[in-house]
Order: C-alpha cells, then sequence, then structure tokens
C-alpha cells in the first residue's frame, strides 16, 4: 500500500521540493496551499507536467478548510509548511502573521486531533525562536562574525526567546506541537530550520536571501545589506532539508514530542559578504550593493548544533555551500524568464 504525505504550503520553495522527491520514492502526495506567495503558482504548473499529485487550495487560517481536507485525505504524514515567512513582514503587520503562523498551526493540529490523530505531524518551524541570543560571545574573525566559544553551535537545549513577531508566532507554533505530543498523546515533530536555500525559491529582499542575492547578481537587480555584512547563518540546501524530513519520518518513534535543529552546521557558513564575493567571483562581475541600518530580530551569528539530529535521525547535511550555491547559480540561468516582471 503506498504512503500518503499531505503538505500545507506544498506550492511553496521548500513544499515543491519535497513534494517532488516523495513522489519520486513512490508516496501519494497531497498539497494543500492558497497560492499567495510569489511563484507558488508557477512551481505548481511545473510539477503537474511531471509527477500526479493532489492539489487543494485551502488557507490554514480557514479551520474548517483545514479540517475537511485532512478527514477526506486520512495522510500518514502531514508535513507544515505553510507560513508568514518575513521577519520584516510580521513587523509591519504582526495580526497576519499571528493569524498564518500560530493560528494556522493550531487549525492544522486541531484537524489531526480530532479527525486523522494516527498521523505523525512535522512542523517546519526555524531558528528565530532562540532569539538575539546577545548573552553569547560574538568576535569578529577573517571579516565574519563568529561565536567566540560555542565551536559546534546552538543546541536544542538553548533557551528560547521570541524576538519579532515573526519569532513569536512562530515560536507559538513550536510550543504548541510539543504540547500536543504530550497532551494529547499525538505523533508530532518541531524542527528548527536555518537558511534554506536551493532551486525553485522566489527569494526576495527580505527572506530567502541566499536566493535574493542570487537572482538579483544575475539580473542586475538592486541588493541591499542591512548591517555590516559580516553576519553568518548555517546554510542548508534544500535537498539536505527534505532528507532530514525523510529521516525523521523514518525515525518518527525517536522524534515524536521533540525538538530538533536542522541547518548546515558549523561545516556550512555562510556571511552575507562571503556570498558576494563567491558570487562576484563566480559571475566574473563587480555587484554594487546598498547599505542600510540593521533590522528587527537580527542576529549577527546564528549556527545549529546538529549532534541531536545526527544521533537521534541519522541526518547530516550532504551538500557543501560551493556545489549548493553553484547550482543554484545554474538554475536561476535557466530558469531566468520566471523572474522578469
Amino acid at each position: 500500500m503506498r504512503r500518503k504525505i499531505l503538505i500545507t504550503g506544498g506550492a511553496g520553495f521548500i513544499g515543491i521540493n519535497s513534494a517532488t522527491a516523495f513522489s519520486e520514492n513512490g508516496w501519494d502526495v497531497v498539497i494543500l496551499d492558497n497560492l499567495s506567495r510569489i511563484g507558488a503558482t508557477s512551481n505548481l504548473e511545473w510539477l503537474g507536467k511531471t509527477h500526479q499529485v493532489l492539489f487543494e487550495e485551502v488557507d490554514v487560517r480557514d479551520a474548517l478548510g483545514v479540517a475537511e481536507a485532512l478527514k477526506k485525505h486520512q495522510a500518514e504524514v502531514v508535513l507544515h509548511l505553510a507560513a508568514q515567512v518575513a521577519v520584516t513582514t510580521s513587523v509591519e503587520n504582526p495580526r497576519e502573521d499571528f493569524d498564518i503562523n500560530a493560528l494556522g498551526t493550531l487549525n492544522v493540529l486541531e484537524a489531526i486531533r480530532l479527525h486523522t490523530p494516527d498521523s505523525f505531524f512535522i512542523n517546519a518551524s526555524t531558528n528565530k525562536v532562540y532569539g538575539k541570543m546577545e548573552d553569547l560571545g560574538v568576535v569578529e574573525r577573517n571579516g565574519r562574525y563568529e561565536y567566540s566559544d560555542l565551536v559546534t553551535g546552538v543546541p536544542e537545549s538553548r533557551s528560547l526567546d521570541f524576538h519579532s513577531p515573526y519569532g513569536c508566532s512562530k515560536g507559538v507554533a513550536d510550543q504548541y506541537t510539543i504540547d500536543y505530543a504530550r497532551v494529547y498523546n499525538l505523533r508530532t515533530v518541531t524542527l528548527r530550520q536555518s537558511c534554506i536555500y536551493g532551486p525553485r525559491q522566489f527569494g526576495v529582499e527580505d527572506q530567502g536571501w541566499v536566493a535574493w542575492f542570487t537572482i538579483a547578481a544575475l539580473l542586475n537587480k538592486q541588493i541591499t545589506v542591512y548591517g555590516n555584512g559580516k553576519q553568518i547563518r548555517d546554510v542548508l540546501h534544500v535537498d539536505d532539508l527534505v532528507a532530514a524530513y525523510s529521516a525523521v519520518i523514518e525515525n518518527s518513534d525517536n522524534a515524536v514530542g521533540c525538538a530538533f535543529n536542522i541547518g548546515g552546521g558549523p561545516t556550512n557558513t555562510l556571511s552575507l559578504l562571503e556570498l558576494l564575493s563567491y558570487l562576484e567571483n563566480t559571475l566574473n562581475k563587480k555587484i554594487p550593493v546598498l547599505w542600510d541600518d540593521w533590522r528587527p530580530g537580527d542576529q549577527p551569528v546564528f549556527v545549529c548544533d546538529l549532534a541531536l539530529a545526527e544521533q537521534k535521525l541519522g541526518w547530516k547535511p550532504a551538500t557543501s555551500v560551493e556545489n549548493g550555491v553553484l547550482s543554484l547559480i545554474e538554475w536561476v540561468r535557466v530558469n531566468s524568464s520566471l523572474f522578469v516582471k
């Protein structure tokens, strides 16, 4: 019997890559999406040409619509990716951010509790639940910020500190996910994801910075660097993220009720300035930038400690930064028409 996965936000960047991979691995795939994100319609059309998936146009803010879809499809796994994903947007419209991220997640959890209690629920959380972590020592080494002492990165035992409306709404979803395992004995897990990048990512200035810098550099769009560009992130190629989803499913008994950091880890870090330099060298062109102040909740450093994921899930990243960014450059080149308005 074929396994079934239902993906909320399945027409987005991570969703479409996940849907493709699970379909190719023999799963029946159901996509729930309201098609509000840039590129979502294009992604869905692209997927439909090569893969057989089911699509339901549902907004996670619609509790009844979510409940009806989950009751109808009875999926073994629910991968919850639908979200408002930009810190700046959350500052401008915190109510909408809350409705999508916090209330939307509660709607999905309640639908599972009431209609599909055996489903395994994976919540896509964020490193922003840890806040700015201003108590951690940060030093500048070789033109980039790094933790002064935290060699392996931030562990899941780190205290949460929801900074910015986005951090708050995603933090609420993160904690509801864990609590529904405790209180209702549901099979839930939350994955605190760090900067994901890869093909079919329609990055914009306030979200998806690796893709945005790449797209802008190739298409001669204006790039603004907020802060001084020395801030670093552990970046993770979307193929490795999808592999993490598969790993958590196959090791679900080890994962229920847990939170896992899922990012590039200490071996896959990148600063804004380093990405710009890599793009300039690879594209053989000078990339002009504008400079602006730091944005709310921006961390000078974030790097995941991946020890728990490797121990309990047998997962770690396989794609190097250089190879991952190069593949993204090639995808943007081939699909440049998708970005021309």
